[in-house]
Parts: C-alpha cells; structure tokens; sequence
C-alpha cells in the first residue's frame, strides 16, 4: 500500500474583523488540516485568536474608510500577496483573497469555498448602493465593475468551487455561469451544551439591516414580560441600542467571546434569526447543538438547515409584526423543551468530522 503524502496546505481568508461564520470556518479547516493561515488584516483583539495562532501571512492593510479599505484589498491580494513557501493545496475563503490566484502559480489545486458570490455586485447590488451617500455612489460603481471583472477571472481559474449550501450553489450558477458543490460549514458540536431554560430569547445575527435584527427588537417592544438578549456587532449596533433604549426587557450586550457566547446559548429559550434570504446560517445550527430551536424565516439557507415544527419555527418570506410575535409567544418552555432532542440530532448533521471527510477527499 502507498503511503499517502500530507499535503501542504494554504487557506486565504479577506480578514477578521467580526466574529463572523467565514471566519470559524476557515480556522476550522487550518486546525483539522495543519495548515498556514493568510489574510488582509485581521484585529489585534479578535476573540478567534491567542498569540499561539494569529495568522502566519497578512498583507497589513490597515484602513478603516470604507470603500478605500476594499480598494486596498483587492490591490493588496492581486498585486501583493505573494505568499512565502510552495503549496500543494491553496483554499480560498472571501471576495478578495482568491484574486491571489495568479501569485500561487506553482500550487497543484486551487480551491474556491465560495460563501456567496459577492451581493454588492449582483443580486443586492441597488440595496448597498442606496447605503452611501450620493456622492459616493459612482464611486461605488467604478470600483465595483474594476472588482467584478478581477473576481470572475479569479474564480473562473479554479479548479473546484464549493458552496457552502444548495441557496449559494444556485447563486453561483447564476451569477457565475459555474458548477460547484455543496460542502456545508461545520459546527463544533461539542462546545456547546443545553441548561435549564432562564426565559429569554437570543439573537446571534450580525447587526446589519440584511439581518432585521431591527425588527426583532422591535416585536420585544410589544411583548414587555418577554426578554431578550441580543449579542453581536456591526454597522447597525449603535441603532439597535437606541431601539432598545428605556426597554427593561430587551439587553443589547455586543460581541462577547466564544464561551461567553456559549453560556448565553446555553441558557436561553430559544434563538432569534430572521436574515433576508441568508446565505446558510451557522448560528441556527449552533442553536441546535445546543438543543435550542430556532425561530427563523422560510427563505434561504434557513430552509436546508431547520425543520419546522422540529427545530424551530419557520415564518412565511413576507411574514408581519404580529407573525412574528405570535411565534415568539408560542415558543413556550415547554415547546422548546419538547424540540431539543430533535434539535441535537439536526445539528449533528453539521458535526466537523462530516465537514473534514469531505474537504479531505477533495484535498486529496
């Protein structure tokens, strides 16, 4: 029998600047796999990483003006990034890092983890524009037609392209005129664990308007003797808090590290994720790991990974106010308790040993 070679391996992630799901993954992947970690910047004081792990690879871009910091990104992974060492394997995680691809020539297989072609330059293309201010709005559209151009030769080089759900493999195709498959982002089953229910509710989603974490607040107006914690950050944090200002039972906390997190989790009723249109959703998987059912929106990734009436609760695409307080009075204790063996079972099809058997015998 041949004894078979480890690959080496680089996984190129855009950077780290929240706690978001392709982050998670591309450290899952580095740690199951053993490989270097390269990136555009990453925060000092980013929860995923110690002094023993930080990335082995950063372009240093530091910029925090937007728009700018996306010129220098694709600058920086195009131009720049001309990795040390030779690999057999590279992976790519994010819209900047694959145009890297013509820096790691001598690389034997490229691999594209695509989390979703990039929304800003097609299906939510007039939402992000409508963001800026007017005057910036040509400048959004020279940059993007100078990085639509970069990515889709980039991706158009790979040799595999994976999507992290049935949702972005139909994205991909249609955006991208290309093939992929579907691996679905792991879940570290073991980190999370159920307690004794303390009554509230939790949303996990990053605070922008995509997620409607606004809406969510907002049905917690109306219901005072319902609690609920909200534990995230991103562009809309500071609106989100004001929301919540003078409501005794809502709690804005922000971004809490990984075990804080998961005693959060832990003890909740159950999870708040309403995204419009997501592309998977990991935090509805971790809510089911920890055996708390999900109250979700019937659209999206949201579709492949909760069972209604098992796992959670799945509103209609065009769901109201009163929809949505409606399921969160129906969520009682004794609902959520009913739901948990399910939930533990559903997530358990997410475990890490699924994901790295099948990354391993693309690897290899």
């Amino acid at each position: 029998m041949t004894k078979k070679t480890k690959k080496n391996i680089l996984v190129l992630h855009d950077y780290f600047e929240t706690t978001e799901g392709g982050g998670r993954l591309v450290l899952c992947i580095r740690d199951c796999f053993d490989a270097d970690l390269g990136c555009g910047y990453y925060r000092h004081d980013h929860p995923f990483f110690t002094t023993d792990n930080r990335p082995n690879y950063t372009l240093r871009i530091k910029c925090n003006i937007p728009l700018l910091k996306q010129w220098l990104l694709l600058r920086g992974f195009l131009k720049k990034s001309i990795f040390p060492g030779k690999y057999d394997v590279v992976m790519y995680s994010g819209f900047y890092a694959p145009l890297a691809i013509d820096n790691l020539e001598g690389c034997s297989k490229h691999i594209l983890y695509c989390h979703t072609p990039p929304r800003f330059v097609y299906d939510k293309k007039r939402y992000y524009e409508k963001l800026l201010p007017c005057w910036q709005r040509p400048l959004l559209k020279v940059f993007t037609l100078s990085f639509k151009k970069q990515y889709e030769r980039a991706v158009s080089k790979m040799d595999i392209v994976l999507a992290n759900s049935q949702n972005v493999q139909k994205r991909i195709e249609t955006y991208l005129g290309l093939q992929s498959k579907v691996v679905y982002p792991p879940c570290n089953i073991s980190s999370f664990s159920w307690k004794e229910d303390k009554g509230y509710f939790l949303s996990m989603g990053r605070l922008d308007p995509l997620k409607r974490v606004d809406r969510i607040v907002r049905a917690f107006q109306k219901l005072p003797e319902k609690q609920l914690v909200v534990i995230s950050e991103g562009q809309d944090f500071n609106k989100i808090k004001e929301l919540a200002r003078g409501y005794d039972n809502i709690e804005v906390v922000g971004a809490v590290s990984e075990k804080k997190l998961q005693s959060y989790l832990a003890a909740c009723r159950a999870t708040m994720y309403i995204p419009e249109d997501e592309d998977f959703g990991m935090s509805s998987v971790e809510s089911m790991a920890a055996g708390k059912p999900v109250i979700g929106v019937a659209e999206g990734g949201l579709l492949e990974s909760i069972i209604p009436g098992k796992t959670g609760i799945l509103l209609d695409p065009d769901f109201t106010q009163k929809d949505l307080i409606q399921a969160i009075e129906s969520m009682t204790k004794e609902e959520a308790v009913k739901m948990r063996e399910n939930c533990e079972k559903r997530a358990a099809c997410f475990a890490i040993e699924k994901f790295k058997d099948s990354i391993a015998r693309i690897i290899s």
